[in-house]
C-alpha cells in the first residue's frame, strides 16, 4: 500500500533570517509518508529567494503576490494533492519525527478528522522560553470541547493537520481576516469532529517582539472576538466569558511582552 502524502505549504515573505532553519525542519522529516511541500513566496527582496531556491529539487517554489498570510496558505492548499494537509510558517519549525508521528497518529485513528499536539515556544535564537504556556495549552486541549475552544483558542496552528476530506466540507481560510484566521478555520474543523491531541511535540512555535502574534497581540484578540461571534450561540452568559478570559490572556501577554529588565 503506498504511503500516505503529506503536503505542508510555507507561506514566506522576507524571512531570510528564519526561513532556511523552517525549510529544512519540513524536508528533514523521515517516516513512513511522501512529503509534498509548497512555499508560497509573496516576493521577497531580502535574500530568501536565494535560499528556496538552493532547495528547489525538494521543495516546489511559488513566488507571486498575494493578499496576505492566508492567501498565501490557500494559494498553496489549493495546489496540493496530498491526503493530509498542514502549513508551516517560515520562521516556526517542525520537530524532528513529527510528520512521522501525524502519519502513525492518522493510520491508528481512522475515525480521526483533524489533529494537533503540543508547541513549545522557542526565541529568535531557537532556545526554549515560557514553557508554562506550552503546558497550559496541554492541558485546556486534553478537556477540548467547542465550548472550551469557543472561549480559547489552544490549539497551536503549526502543529495542526487533517485530512482532505474535511477541508472539502468546510472550506479554506477566510482570508479577510489577518491574525485569527486559523482559529475560525478550528472551529469549522470542531463542529464537524473533535481533534486527536497529541502529548508530543509537534512543531515550534517562534515568539519575537517584531513577529506578527508578538508585535500585534492586541489586535489579534480583538479579532479573535469577533470570529467567537461568528460561531457562538446567543448566549450574554458566554459572551462575558469570553471577555474575561481574553481579558486575563491579554494581562499575560502584557507581562511576557515586557523587555527584560523593564518594571
Amino acid at each position: 500500500m503506498r504511503p500516505v502524502r503529506i503536503s505542508i505549504v510555507t507561506p514566506s515573505l522576507d524571512q531570510v533570517r528564519f526561513v532556511e532553519e523552517s525549510v529544512r525542519s519540513v524536508l528533514d522529516q523521515r517516516g513512513d509518508f511522501e512529503l509534498e511541500h509548497l512555499v508560497m513566496d509573496g516576493g521577497s527582496t531580502d535574500g530568501s529567494l536565494e535560499v528556496l531556491r538552493r532547495h528547489a529539487d525538494r521543495l516546489t517554489l511559488h513566488v507571486g503576490p498575494d493578499a496576505g498570510q492566508a492567501d498565501a496558505v490557500n494559494q498553496g492548499l489549493r495546489r496540493a494533492t496530498g491526503e493530509l494537509l498542514g502549513w508551516v510558517n517560515s520562521d516556526d519549525r517542525l520537530c524532528p519525527g513529527a510528520l512521522d508521528a501525524v502519519a502513525g497518529a492518522f493510520r491508528e485513528h481512522p475515525e480521526a478528522l483533524w489533529l494537533h499536539g503540543r508547541c513549545p515556544i522557542i526565541d529568535e535564537a531557537g532556545h526554549p522560553v515560557r514553557r508554562w504556556v506550552t503546558a497550559y495549552k496541554a492541558r485546556r486541549a486534553r478537556s477540548h470541547g467547542l465550548t472550551g475552544l469557543l472561549l480559547e483558542n489552544y490549539v497551536s496552528q503549526m502543529t495542526v493537520f487533517w485530512r482532505r476530506e474535511l477541508m472539502d466540507r468546510v472550506g479554506l481560510l477566510d482570508d479577510s481576516l489577518h491574525y485569527a484566521f486559523d482559529y475560525d478555520l478550528w472551529l469549522r474543523f470542531a463542529r464537524v469532529a473533535p481533534p486527536l491531541f497529541l502529548e508530543r511535540p509537534l512543531a515550534e512555535f517562534r515568539w519575537y517582539p517584531t513577529s506578527k502574534s508578538g508585535a500585534g497581540y492586541r489586535l489579534q484578540f480583538a479579532e479573535d472576538y469577533r470570529v467567537f461571534l461568528r460561531h457562538a450561540p446567543a448566549s450574554r452568559l458566554l459572551r462575558l466569558r469570553k471577555r474575561l478570559r481574553t481579558a486575563a490572556i491579554l494581562g499575560a501577554y502584557r507581562v511576557i511582552s515586557k523587555p527584560a529588565g523593564r518594571p
